[in-house]
Order: C-alpha cells, then sequence, then structure tokens
C-alpha cells in the first residue's frame, strides 16, 4: 500500500486493547477525545446520540458482569456508553408548542427509521472517540453487549424510552504489545449492486476465511469456518439474548409518551 500518511497507518494499527494500565486519563485527555467525538458527522446536524461516562466503580464491576462476564470492563480506566438518543428532541418538542403548528402531519413516538438514524449517529461519533484515543496512545475496545439484558441496563442507566445503548467502549493504556487482527477484505467491496457468491466461492472463501481466523483447526465436531461462526455466534446463547433485548429496546423505542 504507497498511499498511506501518518492516520492511515494509525488506522491500521489500531485493535482492541483489553489489557489497561491502572493509571487514569487526564482530565485534559478526556476533553480532547471528547470535542473530537462530537465533531463527527452527524444526521440533520441533530446529534442523535448522548455519552454517558461510567465514574461509579460499582456500576462498572455490575456492567462487567451482565455485558456478558468481562472482567477487564471493571478495570478499564475510562468507560462510555454511547446512547442512540432521539428522547432529547421529544422532550423538546413538548415544550415547543409543536402541537400547534398547521400543515404539519404530526407523529408520535419515533419511529425505526429514526432510530438507525440515531444508531449511525452514536456509532459514528464513537469510532471518532477510538481514533482521537488512539492518536494519544490510548487503547479501547467496544462492547456490544450492552445490548443485552435490556431491562437490567436500562435500569441500570436510567435510559428513557425514545433511547438505546448502541455501544460501549472501554479505554485505557495499553499493558501487553498489540497486534491488529487480520481482516478478510475479499468480496467486500461491491461495483454498482450487490453480487452473491456463487456455491465455488463460498467454499474458496470458506478455505481462505479458515486459514486467516482458525490456522490451528476447529474444536470437535467442526469442520469449517462456516460451521464454526454458526455454533459460536450465530446460534449461541448471547445471540438469542441480544435479539430478545432488542426487541424489547425496539418495543421502548416507538412507545409514546404516556
Amino acid at each position: 500500500m504507497s498511499q498511506v500518511n501518518p492516520t492511515i497507518a494509525l488506522m491500521n494499527a489500531r485493535c482492541s486493547t483489553r489489557a489497561y494500565d491502572a493509571a487514569p486519563l487526564s482530565d485534559e485527555e478526556k476533553r480532547a477525545i471528547l470535542h473530537t467525538t462530537m465533531r463527527a458527522p452527524t444526521a440533520g446536524n441533530l446529534m442523535l446520540y448522548s455519552i454517558i461516562e461510567i465514574e461509579d466503580q460499582a456500576l462498572k464491576d455490575r456492567l462487567a458482569v451482565t455485558c456478558d462476564d468481562q472482567p477487564f470492563i471493571a478495570k478499564a480506566p475510562w468507560v462510555l456508553v454511547f446512547v442512540a438518543d432521539y428522547q432529547k428532541w421529544i422532550d423538546l418538542f413538548a415544550v415547543s408548542g409543536v402541537e400547534e403548528l398547521d400543515g404539519v402531519a404530526h407523529r408520535g413516538a419515533p419511529g425505526p427509521g429514526d432510530l438507525l438514524d440515531a444508531c449511525c449517529d452514536a456509532l459514528i461519533a464513537a469510532q471518532n472517540a477510538v481514533i482521537a484515543a488512539e492518536s494519544l496512545g490510548i487503547g479501547s475496545c467496544y462492547i456490544g453487549d450492552i445490548l443485552e439484558q435490556a431491562e437490567e441496563h436500562a435500569e441500570l442507566l436510567g435510559l428513557p424510552n425514545h433511547t438505546l445503548p448502541i455501544a460501549m467502549v472501554c479505554f485505557g493504556r495499553p499493558t501487553k504489545p498489540r497486534r491488529p487482527t487480520p481482516h478478510y477484505e475479499k468480496h467486500v467491496v461491491h461495483k454498482n449492486r450487490y453480487y452473491r457468491l456463487s456455491a465455488e466461492e463460498l467454499r474458496e472463501a470458506s478455505d481462505e476465511l479458515a486459514q486467516l481466523h482458525a490456522p490451528r483447526g476447529f474444536g470437535p465436531g467442526i469442520e469449517n469456518i462456516g460451521q464454526d461462526v454458526y455454533a459460536r455466534k450465530y446460534a449461541a446463547d448471547f445471540a438469542r439474548e441480544m435479539n430478545r433485548s432488542v426487541a424489547v429496546w425496539l418495543e421502548r423505542w416507538q412507545t409514546p409518551e404516556g
């Protein structure tokens, strides 16, 4: 790759960090990361997200349990939850006299399209935070499990109906050498239209993925990467809980204000 500048090099070297130095981030570092976070692109400049900074250690300890029992979460010096948020605009509408507007097709609760807009805003902001932190020598790790255990996480974080915790990110200085995880780049970019692989192409991709992700082979009863991912990810208990909880989040999101 010839066109590499310092920004591209930084992004290419970035990988998830799960072992952190105990030293806290400085206030200056946090301000710099958060400022860069809020410079992220946003739908209509509405900034359809909020960020919850987890400072309480007891709360962090509990999230380490509820987010699929990952102890490193409790040891992360800085933890941010990125929340897709239309509640703040719904609240503003309520005090703005919008019901008095003529010629407007009035709506109730936000819908799934609003949710996708808000999730995009929140995730783009989160990635800005991750890259800003990396530029300061601060590692990070996304925690998608914050979407699980919807009832408890809504209670723990005080989340109202028209919000959804789309991602949690842990930050801290790495204590171990890091090596970027290889990503499979074939068949990702399509030209003009979506292209579905043929059976032959799928078998070739399966062999290549196996070499990339499981060079030492698979566990008992697993014959290929498709079976491996299906058993470990797609049909796993955490995936079932994720989908159950997302259904709860969707119902909450689309429930009108009482």
